[in-house]
């Protein structure tokens, strides 16, 4: 049974994680703790709890009951002193932390409790917050202040606030997977982020895996405004991250569709030194998202073919 690792944050992930899910393959979540926005960043600041938002997006993708139970999980107060805005599944996570004492702990009892398939693990344990410096020198920390400040002025570098140790579990599932999968989700706050951790970006570099580097289907505001294919891929590489295919969504929305947002594509007559993985993974109903279905359809062919494309070498181009 292949090894396969999926490394990024957000509904990018759980994504990918739902559309993977019922496919024949041992997978493992590594999810970025940077979340400081809404339930997540309430209960930071109020329990002095790791973020739990985009670790209980990933359980509830990766539920093989899709449930009743899995729905309370995902359900978020509408009203109530308190207790507006939080998620259930985020008040659970922090309970059973307090219970267990250990938030890995309390990640592995929740993931039993839904029956889980594979695992979901903090690509660190330490609290840290995501910081950007932005043009005239301005500086922004936080992930969800990064993001709306980036609507009106473009990010020139991301980095942590500190240095922090990562999830030693993280780093061994790097080690032993076959594929490795990075996002989809936001660029700057759900993907980059886990990089910035030195050891974990030198193990996916040392890994003799086969990785891809999902590109997202539409641009974001406040992130990645504008961006090509090929701006997706420079910026990964400014920051260390070489994979060595990227997948890329091949269906055309029609003008006007997505709101105002662009689906990023690849320019004609450039030089990518990876290879180039083309499917329709879009949504057709919702063009600023993957299809999950469709997605990990697009992922297993990877999986399958992973040894073809990694003996090939870079620069070859898939339509899958």
């Amino acid at each position: 049974m292949k090894k396969v690792v999926v490394i990024g944050g957000g509904s990018g992930l759980s994504t990918l994680l739902r559309g993977l899910r019922d496919y024949p393959i041992d997978i493992t979540a590594i999810v970025t703790m940077t979340d400081d926005g809404a339930s997540s960043g309430r209960l930071r600041k109020d329990m002095g709890v790791l973020p739990p938002g985009d670790i209980r997006k990933c359980i509830a993708a990766l539920s093989e009951n899709e449930s009743v139970l899995t729905d309370l999980f995902e359900y978020r107060f509408k009203q109530g002193l308190g207790i507006s805005g939080h998620s259930m599944g985020n008040l659970l996570i922090t309970a059973m932390k307090e219970m267990t004492g250990n938030f890995e702990m309390a990640i592995v009892e929740i993931s039993r409790l839904l029956d889980i398939k594979g695992r979901v693990l903090p690509a660190t344990l330490q609290d840290v917050n995501l910081a950007a410096d932005f043009d005239h020198n301005k500086k922004i920390v936080g992930e969800s202040k990064i993001t709306k400040y980036g609507y009106l002025h473009k990010i020139r570098k991301i980095y942590l606030t500190k240095k922090v140790t990562t999830n030693p579990r993280a780093i061994a599932a790097i080690d032993e997977a076959d594929v490795i999968f990075v996002g989809p989700g936001s660029l700057y706050t759900s993907i980059i982020p886990n990089f910035l951790q030195e050891k974990l970006l030198k193990s996916f570099e040392d890994s003799d895996a086969y990785k891809v580097y999902c590109c997202n289907v539409s641009t974001e505001r406040g992130e990645t405004d504008n961006f090509s294919v090929e701006d997706h891929l420079t910026t990964i590489e400014k920051y260390g991250i070489s994979p060595d295919a990227i997948l890329i969504n091949s269906y055309e929305f029609p003008m006007g569709s997505g709101d105002g947002y662009v689906s990023p594509v690849a320019e004609e007559g450039s030089e990518v030194k990876v290879s180039r993985i083309y499917s329709n993974i879009a949504n057709i109903d919702n063009p600023l998202y993957h299809d999950s279905i469709k997605l990990g359809d697009a992922a297993w062919k990877i999986i399958g073919a992973s040894a073809k494309y990694k003996k090939a070498g870079n620069g070859a181009i898939y339509q899958i």
